[in-house]
């Protein structure tokens, strides 16, 4: 008995095959073109703010630069992996400065190595993220209460600590002040970390397949929950990844400054928050990449930058990245709307 070999193009399952893989080609072309306009417009930045003033760019200008972006880059990458779940974490700033008071509070006149501080503030951050992971996750509670309630919740137990005092970069040991000041071949090291930890998490995200289930629950959480995919604890991991580079942050933050207060990155998680929806991550998951997200960071903190050089008054940082933030959601609203209208209209044919 001979057996007759069916056309390629109408083999069982070849037909949703292919179309799932032209929608994701077309996702993925969208979000490269976001990050495209924003390197470009942070080029034509950087290019605009140095014709003004040519010391925007020298080597300290350059190196400050890489100093000024390389938390803020740090937080988005963290806040990114959570936004990609749907979901969204505005604890991160609190966290930054709770997880700086403490690793200077452990730090303060021992001989304590930098290695250890930071071990300290990623485990409380990770904590801090672990709640509310479990309040979103398991106790189904939406992700904007929980973490503004975690917001406060965490501010206050950081002020009761703190009473008004706060961490003296004399009573740091150099060990520590050395990750936020020294340098390998005229690099910081304050760049070089933020750089690998936004490498390490593109990979994950691109390679493994815990990673690329973080997309599939953003896109469509009742599809990723009939495929099989374990929502809960993979929600969960995403708030602790966060919480726990929130708090490699803050430690960095002791380090690059020395000098801690209670209301440390105060303001900083809707800064983070911006920065990851203007560098491509969809506000409502499932798009973009980290790479975008520190795009959207760098471009950010060269505004900010800019502006100073530029003697403008800091009142339109503000209202800049209040604006951008509007033009990324309003512009992720049209695409997924003719993104969707181009995959029906690939089916019907």
């Amino acid at each position: 008995m001979s057996a007759t070999l069916e056309p390629l193009d109408q083999r069982p399952g070849t037909q949703s095959e292919d179309k799932g893989r032209g929608g994701r080609s077309l996702a993925e072309t969208v979000s490269r073109v976001r990050e495209f306009s924003i390197g470009g417009a942070l080029v034509l930045l950087i290019l605009a703010t140095w014709l003004t003033n040519p010391s925007f760019l020298d080597d300290q200008g350059i190196k400050d630069l890489l100093l000024n972006s390389s938390i803020l880059v740090l937080l988005a990458t963290g806040q990114s992996v959570v936004v990609l779940t749907r979901n969204i974490d505005l604890s991160v700033g609190s966290v930054v400065g709770l997880t700086a008071f403490a690793c200077g509070s452990f730090a303060s006149g021992s001989d304590h190595s930098a290695f250890t501080v930071v071990l300290i503030g990623i485990a409380l951050g990770a904590c801090c993220g672990l709640v509310s992971g479990a309040l979103v996750s398991f106790g189904r509670v939406p992700a904007l209460v929980v973490t503004l309630g975690m917001l406060y919740v965490i501010q206050g137990v950081d002020h009761a600590w703190a009473h008004g005092d706060q961490i003296n970069a004399t009573n740091v040991p150099d060990g520590v002040l050395d990750l936020g000041s020294g340098a390998i071949l005229g690099i910081p090291y304050l760049p070089i970390i933020s750089a690998v930890v936004l490498a390490g998490t593109a990979y994950f995200l691109r390679t493994y397949r815990s990673g690329r289930e973080l997309y599939a629950i953003g896109s469509n959480p009742e599809a990723a929950r009939l495929a099989g995919i374990p929502i809960r604890r993979r929600v969960l991991a995403a708030y602790a990844f966060s919480g726990g580079v929130a708090g490699f942050a803050g430690a960095l933050w002791l380090a690059r400054f020395g000098t801690v207060v209670a209301d440390a990155a105060n303001g900083w998680e809707l800064t983070v928050v911006s920065a990851v929806v203007v560098g491509g991550i969809a506000i409502t998951g499932g798009v973009g990449t980290v790479w975008g997200a520190a795009l959207g960071a760098l471009l950010l903190t060269t505004m900010g930058s800019a502006l100073v050089v530029l003697k403008v008054n800091p009142f339109w940082e503000q209202a800049i990245t209040g604006a951008l933030l509007l033009v990324a959601i309003s512009t992720d609203r049209v695409v997924r709307s003719r993104t969707t209208q181009a995959l029906r209209k690939r089916r019907r044919e």
